[in-house]
């Protein structure tokens, strides 16, 4: 059944906050992902017609952790290039490397809330609904901040269900990376390759819900990001 949204706590809990070396690392993570990309050969795939006006509204864009490098530049290129009215809310952890991450998403003209399922997490959730109220896109990593890597999370059905947007799932497939040895195995782009994008099918989430019905909807994300993922 529907529950109400959740509310952020009386006491608020604070996210980690970007230092100043934080921020030169940012800056740097930021000019090379442009300069990057600008050498890319891009290629997409969008059979599901995410690009031409079946998702004009705001939407839930789900993407796997180990492939946010490359999210706002995805964002901007196929999105804003279409609507540039749209505005992105990114979720991005509370933690010091979330710090950085924000304030990577923030020079690519991102908002980002910070919070994930073991930190700040109801906070989190109510600012992004209130985002989407406000009419912005959100960008959410469903399988972060720690996985599994590949395992579709309950709390972004939550999010969709609470916000009333639709999750639009993508991915995307590097001829030229490298591979950290992290949980995620965080993909880092490398110069003149080729990205090819792909956007899945969008999914709708009722406001209300069945718990039976919520796992059926997480496994069903899980399962079209899957389908466009090629590592």
């Amino acid at each position: 059944m529907s529950a109400p949204a959740p509310k952020a706590p009386l006491v608020a809990v604070e996210a980690h906050q970007v230092t100043a070396g934080g921020r030169a690392v940012a800056r740097t993570a930021w000019l090379l992902v442009n300069v990057f990309s600008a050498s890319f050969r891009w290629r997409h795939e969008d059979p599901f017609g995410v690009l031409t006006g079946a998702q004009a509204g705001p939407a839930i864009f789900a993407l796997w952790h180990n492939r946010s490098a490359l999210a706002p530049v995805v964002y901007r290129r196929f999105i804003r290039a279409r609507w540039p009215e749209r505005r992105l809310t990114a979720m991005a952890s509370a933690s010091k490397d979330g710090a950085i991450a924000a304030r990577v998403m923030e020079l690519f003209g991102a908002r980002t809330v910070r919070g994930s399922s073991s930190r700040r997490g109801p906070q989190a959730m109510a600012e992004l609904i209130d985002a989407a109220r406000g009419g912005f896109d959100l960008a959410i990593t469903p399988d972060g901040p720690r996985g599994p890597r590949y395992h579709v999370q309950a709390g972004v059905i939550a999010l969709a269900q609470y916000s009333g947007l639709p999750l639009v799932p993508v991915s995307y497939h590097l001829s030229a990376k490298k591979v950290l040895r992290s949980w995620d195995g965080y993909q880092v782009p490398l110069p003149f390759g080729r990205c090819e994008v792909a956007f899945g099918e969008p999914l709708a989430v009722p406001r209300r819900l069945e718990e039976t019905a919520r796992e059926e909807l997480r496994a069903e994300l899980e399962r079209r990001l899957a389908a466009i993922t090629r590592d």
